[in-house]
């Protein structure tokens, strides 16, 4: 799998959601900015599990994407945060991001992957980028691709 690649299709599939009326459109990116335009979303950290099948067949890969928005009001902030993080709706990540897997028999993000599958929100807290506080959370998203694809 080409990793790179991955993370660009993730970001692009996320920003296809809709955002709650009043709110800005949603910044998407491939990695992890020291600039935030809230609401943003990123695909961060990520581990690879090779060898899933035989000889180079097929590697899983996790990616943790985090998603932030502003928290000049805690209330909206809040609510934008759990819509984005639903599990369903034109404002969920997961909804948008696993439109990317295709249809039965075709390969996800545009045939970067095999599949792909938004597993876990996690960490909905404060954090810090470059001095300046904002509320938001992780995604777990698998990824499952040719191991001997570049």
């Amino acid at each position: 799998m080409d990793i790179s690649a991955v993370r660009n299709a993730i970001a692009d599939a996320a920003r296809t959601v809709t955002m709650p009326a009043g709110t800005a459109k949603l910044t998407s990116t491939g990695y992890a900015t020291d600039a935030v335009t809230t609401p943003q979303f990123y695909v961060g950290d990520y581990t690879v599990t090779f060898d899933q099948t035989f000889r180079r067949g097929q590697d899983e890969v996790e990616f943790t994407g985090a998603v932030l928005v502003s928290r000049s009001d805690d209330l909206s902030g809040q609510r934008t945060l759990d819509a984005l993080l639903s599990g369903s709706g034109p404002a969920s990540l997961k909804a948008a991001i696993e439109s990317a897997r295709g249809l039965p028999g075709e390969y996800a993000l545009g045939g970067l992957a095999d599949d792909l599958h938004v597993t876990r929100v996690q960490s909905y807290r404060w954090y810090e980028v470059s001095g300046v506080q904002y509320l938001g959370a992780e995604l777990t998203i698998r990824v499952i691709g040719d191991g001997a694809a570049t």
